[in-house]
């Protein structure tokens, strides 16, 4: 039995987490996650590959999704009001066409002004329709692939040891940018990647499908609280033994939303169907 430690919404893509008790789970995933983008002049997405300072950036969103303040250090707060009406405008994000609706010419300034490059912020319109692939299709915003990424614990802790091994500092699980931490599963509990066999998992009201395994890029190699990068790890390591078979390295798992609800946590995470381990 796995329990859920921790959940995390990431209202604009790039920037901050909101660490939150519970959350409405939505066919897109926890409520507001990844609704938000933030953008070139020309329409394509900035992500922390290229533009690590959106980790210092913090989002605050109220439940409705009405207003939305962006905090970051040395700089005064802004808080707008949320156009989901507005016009539609081009966006791309790795290399696909969306729609979406700009949040006006405030917030264009003051994330140019904190990101030191032209950047606008724009939001998923109602009439999103974007379907994501993997093994269990579904929905989201604008995460990179599937609604939700979830990561356990004893994953992280395998990962610490072998970090620990070669005399690296241990990471938080934040590098990683997980929507749900779980703790436990296998017979001990201590079973690490048991989250790459997880085919159905059942928590609060809700219920997840296995989309794909969670493949790794640069945005692991940025500090979280300084939007720095920190060097090679955890890539480094990971390479040692979790080289995917389709090219890159696999950490933690991605689910798509089979049945809407809410999580909370404390709640039960419950695997209710396994499948084979690609490791």
């Amino acid at each position: 039995m796995a329990t859920i430690t921790e959940l995390i919404t990431y209202p604009v893509k790039g920037c901050a987490g909101i660490s939150v008790r519970d959350s409405p789970v939505t066919p897109a995933g926890l409520a507001h996650d990844r609704s938000f983008l933030v953008v070139a002049e020309d329409g394509v997405f900035r992500s922390q590959r290229r533009s690590p300072l959106l980790a210092v950036v913090r989002p605050e969103i109220d439940p409705a999704g009405e207003s939305l303040t962006l905090r970051a250090p040395d700089t005064e707060p802004l808080r707008i009001e949320v156009d989901r009406e507005g016009p539609r405008r081009d966006v791309e994000m790795f290399r696909v066409p969306y729609r979406a609706i700009d949040q006006g010419e405030a917030v264009a300034e003051w994330l140019s002004t904190v990101l030191g490059e032209p950047s606008r912020l724009v939001r998923v319109p109602p009439e999103h329709g974007r379907v994501t692939a993997g093994q269990t299709p579904g929905t989201s915003g604008f995460a990179d692939s599937s609604a939700m990424h979830l990561l356990s614990l004893p994953t992280m802790g395998l990962l610490n040891e072998r970090l620990a091994a070669r005399g690296s500092a241990p990471l938080p699980s934040a590098r990683f940018r997980p929507n749900i931490v779980v703790d436990g599963w296998g017979a001990d509990g201590l079973e690490p990647h048991a989250e790459d066999r997880a085919r159905r998992i059942e928590a609060g009201s809700a219920e997840f499908g296995y989309a794909k395994l969670a493949i790794r890029c640069a945005v692991t190699t940025v500090e979280q609280r300084s939007g720095l990068r920190a060097g090679p790890e955890p890539l480094r390591t990971l390479a040692e033994y979790r080289r995917a078979a389709e090219g890159g390295v696999a950490f933690g798992a991605k689910f798509s939303v089979l049945r809407p609800g809410k999580v909370s946590v404390g709640d039960e995470a419950a695997v209710t169907a396994w499948g084979p381990s690609e490791f």
